[in-house]
């Protein structure tokens, strides 16, 4: 059997007439940007997260990148993010002009610290940028209480954790603004890129909109230095189709999640951790094991498709490297050993994690032929 680690077909096979239809609704209307169906999804999402305002967008990357300056960082800001996460988390802040201060993370979830968020607050601490990677929350309260007690913005990081909750209430509303993308391979994916910003603060709605619009206030009277960053109607079309299978999915992924822990208990592989006031929405599977290239090499072979979300901690990139204007040397020091000792938990889960397949159209049958590939596999390394 050969499982593939994602398979977009068959969740757009079974949607195609609806996804056509609604394509064909927008050209009947003629409507291609900033039009209904984007203003009936930024309604729906808002919605969903308890907040006031959806506002619609190109990427989740432009999400952040917007969200930053829409908080106030400017150039000389410090912002904190975790060591572990997608590039974009750090990169955008490099886009706002600021500085990526990089904290390491929980061992168990990836997610960022708190402890070590608190160490890392100084007079230049603008922003942090919390994420809620692979589909688990992060401590979300701790985190908003200690950015309101010392007076910074919060971003959350929401890209992968559609869906997911924190003490019951959804992730998207507990910080100043929280960016979500629609990537294709996302919970909810579109058909192309897209993203959004949740918020349920006035001045950061009003202040995105003129940036994704030039910095336009209407009429042609462009008040600051903006950005061409709309979320298409045809993206939103499709998203408001999958929005209304976005819960059955997540249940599915949950499901799946059960069986592999269930079938996968007492190998020496580390599971995903689930804490008690999360709803984990399982964007991704990812266990853990110190031979994990070798893990992976052993799957392929067995036809188990993998994926390795994230094979460096992000201060080990080279980009960061060069963005703090350091010497050659001095990036290779943190690309390595420099990183082992500053971000010790960032640094071994980018040596160890490994995505299986999870996602709702994933059969039994299939599932249960990953884990007898991950069983034999691990025997085997």
């Amino acid at each position: 059997m050969t499982i593939p680690f994602l398979d977009l077909t068959r969740q757009h096979r079974a949607l195609e007439t609806e996804l056509l239809g609604a394509v064909a609704r927008v050209l009947a209307s003629s409507q291609f940007v900033l039009g209904d169906e984007g203003k009936a999804l930024e309604a729906e999402l808002a919605a969903r997260a308890g907040v006031r305002h959806g506002i619609g967008v190109g990427s989740g990357t432009d999400a952040l990148r917007l969200a930053l300056t829409a908080v106030g960082v400017r150039p000389g800001d410090d912002v904190i993010t975790p060591a572990f996460s997608f590039v974009a988390s750090a990169s955008t802040i490099l886009m706002a002009g600021a500085r990526p201060v990089f904290v390491d993370v929980d061992p168990a979830t990836c997610a960022l610290d708190p402890a070590a968020l608190e160490c890392a607050l100084t007079p230049r601490t603008r922003a942090v940028v919390a994420v809620h990677l692979y589909g688990h929350p992060a401590p979300i309260d701790r985190i908003a209480e200690i950015a309101r007690r010392h007076g910074v913005a919060l971003v959350e990081d929401a890209a992968q954790a559609i869906g997911a909750t924190w003490d019951g209430r959804p992730i998207g509303g507990w910080g100043d603004v929280a960016c979500l993308s629609f990537y294709p391979t996302k919970n909810l994916g579109a058909c192309g890129d897209a993203g959004m910003l949740l918020t349920d603060r006035d001045d950061i709605a009003d202040h995105v909109r003129r940036l994704r619009h030039h910095g336009d206030t209407g009429r042609y009277q462009h008040v600051e230095l903006g950005y061409c960053s709309r979320l298409d109607e045809v993206q939103a079309a499709m998203l408001r189709v999958k929005l209304r299978r976005l819960d059955a999915w997540t249940d599915a992924r949950r499901r799946l999640a059960a069986r592999y822990r269930e079938r996968l208990a007492g190998l020496p592989l580390g599971l995903p951790s689930e804490d008690p006031r999360a709803r984990h929405i399982y964007h991704l599977f990812t266990v853990r094991h110190p031979q994990r290239d070798a893990l992976a090499k052993v799957l392929a072979d067995l036809g188990v498709g993998t994926m390795v979300h994230y094979p460096r901690a992000v201060p080990e990139q080279p980009l960061f490297g060069r963005s703090a204007n350091r010497s050659r040397s001095a990036a290779r020091r943190a690309s390595g050993e420099d990183a082992e000792r500053r971000w010790p938990q960032a640094w071994r889960a980018a040596r160890e994690v490994l995505s299986l397949p999870c996602y709702p159209e994933l059969t039994d049958d299939e599932a249960d032929g990953v884990v007898a590939a991950v069983r034999a596999a691990v025997d085997q390394v």
